[in-house]
């Protein structure tokens, strides 16, 4: 027990640790002067640098395109005879299962009725192909670039290179190794705070769903999430994902994470089969092409009929999130990723997360847009009388068997959150101990179990006392230390391209 008191770094652990606290005793307290703070943060980031969020995110697109056909993508991360974590099923699964958590669950459904109900002003897409489109901006290709970029600069540093378990690993390629004594706890310490919001942020809305849903259940109709519901609802979930996280990577992660992406893939096929299929596949076209026609204007933040409040509200609150989830999502995925190439790990961590989200938007965004314009606007009623929490279940009492495909929904939210948060809490718990290495064992548990209660504490009192807004506000004051990592570790990416034209990497290629 002494050991691991000793190994614990206080200087990465105490900086983000303590503010927390100290938040949610102020919130509870005075939760409108709180929320009015932090609402003020947030709208000067976003007036000052939602240009730099949007831009970043499509500057990785291009990085990664880059990295990808050059000689750099061939080399196998951890040398040419490292010996792999995981098949490539079971990596696939982990990745998708961890990064998308109870994102395109709650969103993925909600989203789109926001958007039909108040989309952006003329000049846009009609209404049910510019919310498909805009979910597919969301919930694909850029967001999943910055994973990428964050997981594979680690995973090279990590195992290839051979430097520490640190998020200052990001950033080696362009300070050097003074950047572990002068700059490693520094940056850690702002990552775990980044990650706590975003985590928070994303179990305040599966905690939303999930109250939805035993609303239906014991009422009826949604009943409200009262706070002493939402506080039994997230310790639920903070004592499972705790438990799992203590049985470590090779068990509960590699065993939520399975179940997990078969239920994802077998309810979506059957919200798509179900439902009024002909129609749901011709609007996921047409939001196909309009996606593909505004890609480039839209991930920007210059198309002309974009509001900048619009903008701000959605695509900005969403590359915030991301971004925040992003520096710790990168050291669990660059951990995964030892005996694949480069270009696998692109391919996994871009393409085919991508393909499944935009399986998944098309699924239950598309049936939910096509089903609210044959019901007479049901679901959108269901989001005015509800909140977002109601609009999932009025999408599947659409459907046949009501009680059973529920049922199944309410356990995917609870498995999906808890994966993700399983591999973060991994990642957060072994970035505050020293001495943690390829093929060192995993932080103690009574670290995991307090990132755990800190999650479950923030969350709760985020979402009892201030709703979506104050999981949109956490989202973007979690994000912007985040994306200054970011774009630091995006230069030396592209030093390690620049050096291995020039001959100055491993080319090991894969067997």
């Amino acid at each position: 027990m002494l050991k691991n008191f000793q190994r614990i770094r206080y200087t990465v652990l105490l900086p983000p640790l303590v503010p927390l606290v100290i938040c949610a005793v102020v919130a509870l307290r005075n939760p409108v002067g709180l929320i009015a703070y932090a609402q003020g943060a947030s709208d000067w980031i976003l007036v000052h640098f939602d240009w730099l969020f949007s831009w970043s995110c499509t500057a990785y697109l291009l990085l990664l395109a880059v990295v990808y056909v050059s000689p750099l993508g061939r080399t196998v991360i951890g040398g040419a005879g490292a010996e792999r974590l995981l098949t490539p099923w079971r990596w696939f699964a982990i990745t998708a299962c961890t990064t998308i958590a109870t994102g395109i669950l709650f969103w993925g459904i909600a989203e789109p009725i926001y958007h039909l109900s108040a989309p952006p002003p003329a000049g846009e897409a009609e209404p049910a192909e510019f919310a498909l489109s805009t979910l597919f901006l969301h919930w694909t290709l850029t967001p999943y670039a910055i994973y990428t970029v964050g997981g594979l600069l680690f995973a090279l540093g990590f195992y290839s290179h051979g430097q520490p378990f640190s998020l200052s690993t990001l950033l080696r390629p362009v300070f050097g190794p003074r950047v572990h004594v002068r700059a490693g706890a520094i940056v850690d310490a702002l990552c775990l705070f980044a990650l706590v919001a975003g985590m928070a942020a994303a179990l305040g809305a599966g905690s939303l769903a999930l109250s939805g849903g035993l609303s239906g259940y014991l009422g009826g109709a949604a009943t409200g999430a009262t706070p002493f519901r939402l506080a039994v609802i997230i310790g639920c979930i903070v004592a499972a994902f705790s438990v799992s996280a203590a049985t470590g990577l090779q068990r509960g992660i590699r065993l939520l994470s399975n179940y997990n992406i078969i239920g994802f893939i077998l309810l979506a096929a059957f919200v798509l089969l179900a439902g009024p299929l002909w129609e749901t596949v011709q609007l996921a076209g047409r939001g196909l092409l309009d996606f593909a026609d505004n890609f480039l204007a839209r991930n920007l933040g210059i198309d002309p009929g974009i509001p900048a409040a619009w903008s701000h509200a959605w695509t900005s609150f969403y590359w915030a999130n991301w971004y925040a989830w992003a520096p710790i999502t990168a050291l669990f995925l660059g951990r995964l990723a030892r005996g694949y190439s480069v270009r696998r790990f692109i391919e996994v961590n871009l393409l085919f997360t991508s393909l499944f989200g935009a399986g998944w938007m098309v699924a239950f965004g598309g049936t939910a847009l096509v089903l609210d314009g044959q019901s007479g606007g049901a679901l959108t009623g269901a989001l005015n009388a509800g909140g977002p929490e109601a609009v999932a279940y009025a999408l599947l009492a659409q459907l046949p068997g009501l009680w059973f495909t529920a049922l199944v929904f309410l356990v995917l939210i609870f498995l999906s959150y808890v994966t993700a948060a399983d591999s973060n809490v991994s990642a957060m718990s072994a970035l505050c101990m020293r001495d943690v290495g390829p093929h060192s064992a995993e932080a103690p548990v009574g670290m995991k179990l307090l990132w755990g209660i800190t999650i479950g504490v923030t969350s709760w009192v985020l979402v009892s006392f201030a709703g979506l807004d104050g999981i949109r506000l956490i989202s973007t004051l979690g994000g912007f230390p985040a994306m200054l990592l970011f774009l630091l570790g995006a230069v030396g990416l592209a030093r390690l391209v620049w050096k291995s034209y020039r001959g100055g990497n491993n080319r090991a290629h894969q067997p």
